[in-house]
């Protein structure tokens, strides 16, 4: 039994890595604040003409389209008083690419998140066991820590590099190569923007790890002291009995 609390042990420390970051990555997508905050940032308006509540309308489109069935996205914006279709046939395909991964990640978020809560429900419920949960979650914020420390070192020495990298190991295809004098996919997230975005991820990611291990410790202590609590109750009892016991001898 043994065995297998602890293969269900390293299983959990490795999902919490992967659960918290999809997490991050998540919420992410659908921030429109984020969007808009980027746009600001980096002057997006006079780069692309579009005015800022049109940027506002393309970044509510995009997060619609994230969470929509539709497989390929149809987005106007109006520039100069002129209604237009915001991306080309190559830029369409390409959100459908990453429409596809982020649906990848929801299923991987959604097994990690329920294998979690199943753990955490069998330490707590079938096997009174807290001690091995706040192991589990101190092992996964640990490891997270150290592959969010990994991630923010690759982005801050050679952020190019691994978002070339990126792109190469999960599309298929090059459609992910645009002109960004005229393909507004990259005129409104720049190389930058991108930079901003990973960095939250890993901070928010961080922070999650945080918290969960400021758990796992709380109960690993937890447990430590409810194992030593019955003791001095225990000799308390005994020698009770051992004192009624000479009185009645005495009588």
């Amino acid at each position: 039994m043994n065995t297998v609390k602890n293969i269900a042990l390293g299983l959990f420390i490795i999902c919490l890595p992967l659960l918290l970051l999809l997490a991050s990555i998540s919420v992410a997508a659908n921030l429109q604040w984020l969007y808009e905050r980027g746009f600001e940032k980096y002057d997006i308006s006079a780069t692309t003409g579009l005015a800022p509540e049109e940027l506002e309308k393309v970044a509510a489109g995009l997060i619609d389209y994230w969470n929509s069935d539709d497989d390929l996205i149809t987005l106007t914006a109006t520039k100069d008083g002129r209604p237009f279709q915001v991306f080309n046939e190559r830029e369409v395909a390409h959100l459908r690419d990453v429409k596809a991964l982020f649906r990848l990640g929801y299923r991987v978020l959604a097994g990690t998140f329920a294998y979690a809560l199943a753990f955490a429900a069998a330490a707590l419920f079938w096997w009174r066991d807290r001690r091995r949960l706040g192991w589990g979650l101190l092992g996964g914020g640990a490891l997270t820590l150290v592959l969010m420390l990994v991630l923010g070192l690759l982005v801050l020495f050679d952020f190019e590099g691994f978002f070339l990298q990126f792109h190469l190991l999960s599309f298929a295809n090059d459609f992910w190569l645009l002109d960004p004098s005229r393909d507004y996919l990259i005129m409104l997230f720049p190389e930058e923007f991108w930079y901003d975005v990973t960095a939250y991820c890993a901070i928010a990611t961080a922070a999650g790890a945080v918290v969960l291990g400021g758990i796992g410790w709380w109960l690993k202590k937890g447990r430590a002291s409810v194992r030593r609590s019955p003791a001095p109750v225990e000799d308390a009892y005994r020698q009770q009995d051992d004192t009624g016991g000479q009185h009645g001898d005495t009588e």
